[in-house]
């Protein structure tokens, strides 16, 4: 039997991020077969939970549209769970916290209008919150073309 999306991806992700947990898995082909399935029954499962009845008044279009997005939905509930679990901390990287749900990074180019603020936000992570502006800096710093921040 071959191992269906769900499998694979599962089997891609604990390799890169969990490589503890996958070097313990004797045989990974099983493991992630089986893995793989079981979530495919479990997403079948809570789709069809999430579409509910078939309405007499939804066109085909509609009713397609439901099912693609229930689907989605129960995609996105699940396969955090099994498939996608957080990442391991590695032993250099102790002090690691992984972001808040769903949060992601914004990412700007130099010409976005956002880009100074989330440079300035990214740096403060970085480096801690400025307590001045800089070494006799009559202005605020600006970005410099490699990205830091100038005087």
């Amino acid at each position: 039997m071959s191992m269906n999306r769900y499998g694979v991806k599962a089997q891609r992700h604990w390799a890169r991020w969990l490589p503890r947990q996958y070097a313990a898995i004797s045989d990974p082909e099983s493991f992630f077969t089986t893995l793989g399935e079981e979530v495919a029954r479990r997403i079948d499962d809570l789709t069809d939970e999430l579409v509910g009845e078939i309405r007499q008044s939804d066109s085909y279009l509609a009713h397609v549209g439901r099912l693609f997005a229930a689907r989605a939905i129960a995609e996105e509930l699940i396969l955090p769970q099994r498939v996608l679990p957080d990442p391991e901390l590695a032993a250099d990287n102790q002090d690691y916290v992984p972001p808040e749900s769903g949060e992601r990074p914004m990412v700007v180019e130099h010409d976005h209008p956002s880009w100074a603020e989330v440079n300035a936000e990214q740096q403060e992570r970085i480096h801690g919150p400025a307590t001045d502006l800089g070494q006799g800096c009559q202005r605020p710093a600006e970005p410099s073309i490699s990205g830091a921040l100038a005087c």
